[in-house]
């Protein structure tokens, strides 16, 4: 197989294409629909997703919720300022984390948020630099978080967001991210009605996001690049739908790259889905064989970042670029509050 390389993936992107703030109605996106058979690209509006899926067919949707994982704190023994963001709990009180800046934050030092409402002690420095934290609170975490936490937007997101529930999908249930699923978030409760009275099953995986999975690949040669481990979890009845869908002649339509590699992750060769929780740390890129994903439904993704690789894998590497080529000269909105993109073939 031909090397791959980082710079294969490149695009160019004005930064005025990158979307500050989401639109006032989550289903005004427009939708570019690319074939991957073909590489022939439609303009659409997101809502008419509809005519591309038919009964029988099952659309696979992350209900993970993004929690309020920045927070913003002082370190005790000085006042310098320290910004905190949960990337994963390990243990109880005990989160992975990432700090900025790191170099302040040795093991033992205390971290006090909100006036003393929460209070962290980095007991050690793990991989990529980040910390482990235990924290001290009364009362509830979650509730001391949801206080004192603000959304985790992307940095190229430098707008503030007015409105928290906009930076979370409508289905969302189980909180545990560190990123919202944003294929997700152009869905309204009354599209997902019309796309089931269609006939359309719909499943629930769920996969907390981590911010590994949009760190920069710093290897030239794609195989050196290791993947961070995100948590997931297939129940008995979203495998049973999935698994019946396929063995029906139905299709498999994936809302976002991390449903697509929850079900990936939890399939076997023949591509049969199975029930149960794990970590998964798959890297879909260009050559790999999808066993369950028919179609894919995602936004524009970052130049060079592992989420327009498995696009690339789906579609094919000419065909993605080329593309984003027209989407940027489209001046499709980019990136988490941008519009979407529906990978298809037409079967």
């Amino acid at each position: 197989m031909k090397e791959l390389l980082k710079k294969d993936f490149y695009f160019d992107l004005p930064p005025e294409l990158i979307a500050q703030d989401p639109l006032e109605d989550r289903s005004g996106s427009r939708l570019l629909v690319l074939e991957k058979e073909t590489g022939a690209v439609e303009h659409k509006a997101f809502t008419d997703i509809t005519d591309y899926l038919r009964a029988g067919d099952c659309l696979v949707l992350n209900n993970t919720k993004v929690i309020p994982a920045r927070l913003m704190g002082v370190k005790e023994e000085t006042g310098a300022a320290i910004e905190v963001l949960l990337l994963k709990r390990r243990e109880n009180d005990v989160w992975e984390t990432l700090v900025r800046p790191g170099k302040k934050a040795k093991p033992g030092a205390v971290i006090r948020f909100g006036g003393g409402l929460l209070t962290g002690t980095v007991l050690d420095v793990v991989e990529e630099g980040n910390r482990l934290i235990r924290f001290s609170y009364e009362g509830i975490f979650e509730e001391v978080l949801d206080r004192l936490g603000e959304m985790p937007l992307p940095p190229y997101i430098t707008h503030k967001l007015a409105d928290r529930s906009r930076y979370q999908t409508v289905y969302a249930k189980y909180e545990g991210s560190a990123a919202a699923p944003t294929a997700g978030l152009h869905f309204t409760e009354a599209l997902l009605k019309q796309i089931a009275d269609k006939g359309v099953r719909i499943a629930y995986v769920t996969l907390h996001v981590g911010l590994g999975t949009f760190r920069p690949v710093k290897e030239e040669n794609l195989l050196n690049h290791h993947m961070h481990t995100e948590w997931y979890q297939i129940t008995q009845e979203t495998a049973d739908l999935i698994n019946e869908t396929k063995a029906a002649g139905g299709r498999i339509f994936c809302v976002g790259t991390t449903s697509c590699r929850a079900v990936e992750s939890a399939a076997d060769e023949t591509g049969k889905v199975a029930a149960g929780a794990d970590e998964t740390e798959i890297f879909i890129y260009p050559g790999y064989r999808f066993k369950v994903l028919d179609n894919l439904i995602t936004n524009f993704h970052l130049p060079e970042s592992t989420l327009i690789m498995l696009v690339s894998a789906l579609a094919g590497r000419e065909n993605v670029l080329n593309a984003y080529r027209i989407a940027v000269e489209e001046r499709y909105r980019f990136f988490s509050f941008g519009d979407a993109m529906l990978v298809w073939q037409r079967f």
